[in-house]
This record gives C-alpha cells, sequence and structure tokens, in this order.
C-alpha cells in the first residue's frame, strides 16, 4: 500500500476543496478547507525529496494550466495530470512531463459510457500512461460513477464486472469517494472492502482519510491492494490529524 501526494490545482492556487461543492453554477457554496501559500512546485519538490511516486494533480477547473505544468516540470515523470483531459491534448500533457494522464468526463456523455472515446485515448496515449478516474457516490446501496467535478450521475455503477471492463482501457484506477471527499470524517468501509475484492489493477483511494488508523483501516478492508490519497487531514494542507511526515513513513513501511 503506498501513499499517493495531490497537488489540487484551484483558479491557479493550491487548495484543499470539499469536492462535492464544485460547481460553476453554484460557486457561492463552494467550500474551501485550505488555500496554500506555496506554489504547486513547492509541493512537488517536496515529494520528489521523498520518493513519491505517481501522485495526483488535479485541475478543478479553468486556469490551472500553467500551475499543473510548474509542478510536473518539477517533478518530470513523478506525476499524474487530469481535469479537462481529451483526446486532443492528453498527449501535450505527456509531453510536459506527466507519467500518465487521468481522464473521467471524457469518456462519459449523457450518463453513458462512450467506449469509441477510451479506444481513441487507447491508441493516443497507450494503457501504461492512462489512468481512469472512476470516483463515485452512494445511490441506495451501490456506488455509481460520477462526472463533471462530481455533479452528475452516470449511469454506471462500481461493480466487479465494470472494474474489468474499464481495466482493458488503463493501467491504473483513482477513485474518490465523494460524499466523505475533503470531510475528514473517515473512510467509506463498503466501497474500500469492495474494491479490495474487485480490483486486478493498481487502485487509488481517496475519500475522507482522518489519520493513521484510517490509513490502518483501509489497509486491512482493502487487502493491501489499494493505495491512498490523503489531502485535508494532512497538516501540509492546514490539517491537524496527521503529519506528512506520519503519511511518508506509512508509505516506507507498506509499500
Amino acid at each position: 500500500m503506498q501513499f499517493r501526494p495531490c497537488i489540487d490545482l484551484h483558479n491557479g492556487c493550491v487548495k484543499q476543496i470539499v469536492g462535492s461543492t464544485l460547481s460553476d453554477i453554484k460557486s457561492d457554496q463552494l467550500k474551501v478547507n485550505f488555500s496554500s501559500s506555496h506554489s504547486s512546485s513547492y509541493y512537488a519538490e517536496m515529494y520528489r525529496r521523498d520518493g513519491l511516486t505517481g501522485g495526483h494533480v488535479i485541475k478543478l477547473g479553468p486556469g490551472n494550466d500553467e500551475a499543473a505544468a510548474e509542478a510536473l516540470a518539477a517533478w518530470p515523470g513523478g506525476l499524474q495530470v487530469g481535469g479537462g483531459i481529451t483526446v486532443e491534448n492528453a498527449g501535450d500533457w505527456l509531453d510536459r512531463g506527466a507519467g500518465a494522464v487521468i481522464v473521467t468526463s471524457h469518456v462519459f456523455r449523457d450518463g453513458k459510457i462512450h467506449e469509441d472515446r477510451l479506444k481513441a485515448l487507447l491508441k493516443a496515449v497507450g494503457r501504461e500512461r492512462l489512468v481512469l478516474d472512476l470516483s463515485c457516490r452512494r445511490r441506495g446501496d451501490d456506488y455509481f460513477i460520477v462526472t463533471d467535478r462530481w455533479q452528475n450521475f452516470t449511469d454506471v455503477k462500481i461493480s466487479a464486472e465494470t472494474l474489468d471492463y474499464f481495466s482493458r482501457f488503463c493501467f491504473e484506477f483513482l477513485i474518490h469517494a465523494v460524499d466523505v471527499e475533503g470531510q475528514c470524517g473517515g473512510i467509506e468501509k463498503k466501497l474500500a472492502a469492495n474494491l479490495g475484492q474487485w480490483v486486478t489493477i493498481p487502485t487509488t483511494y481517496a475519500g475522507g482519510i482522518k489519520n493513521l488508523a484510517d490509513l490502518e483501516l483501509l489497509y486491512e478492508l482493502g487487502g493491501n491492494r489499494l493505495d491512498a490519497t490523503v489531502g485535508s487531514a494532512l497538516d501540509i494542507f492546514g490539517g491537524s490529524t496527521m503529519t506528512y511526515a506520519e503519511a511518508v513513513a506509512f508509505h516506507r513501511q507498506h509499500c
């Protein structure tokens, strides 16, 4: 189990946001947990020093390309980039230094999978450079993939069959438990346990992780088959329940 660092960008700044509040229409409802005075490259250089690979640079809306490129330049090949990635621009981000591109909304339309776009991305960048973000929200007893900054439900349910299907196109999944993301209130236990049983390729879980106990619980429920991203809980992002040093030490103990 690895600790995967993150750099979330909003309006060109590194921030920690409760993702379910991120909407163009209701910008007055945006909940920001933390806004950093440091540049994106500051965090990228920190992760590089600690040898943390496969971190996620996520562009939350427009105005973040420059900051994303700055982070990638500081840790070439060590970070993945997501947010507005399409078949047209994916190659450009790889050329800028991304180790892989992360895609969600581009492969869905009207709530359904568009296999033609998946195949086009696969052809453009190759399976080993493509990460699919299958972030989800709970509806009833199941979890459904959400897109467009997590505001819109698709009709695609997270299941063993769904994960097997998508694994043909990518080498890795990134899955946020959106209902608890950014709230530091504990992980989605059912989702973590399901993913631990179902995934067959590297998968990073994000959402609700508060402290080391949550990391240990994720390790147990996921059967050591899930990596973890921690955001708002970390002291480097204004959190008070887990230090970055603790997360790095956990990584070195369990990876």
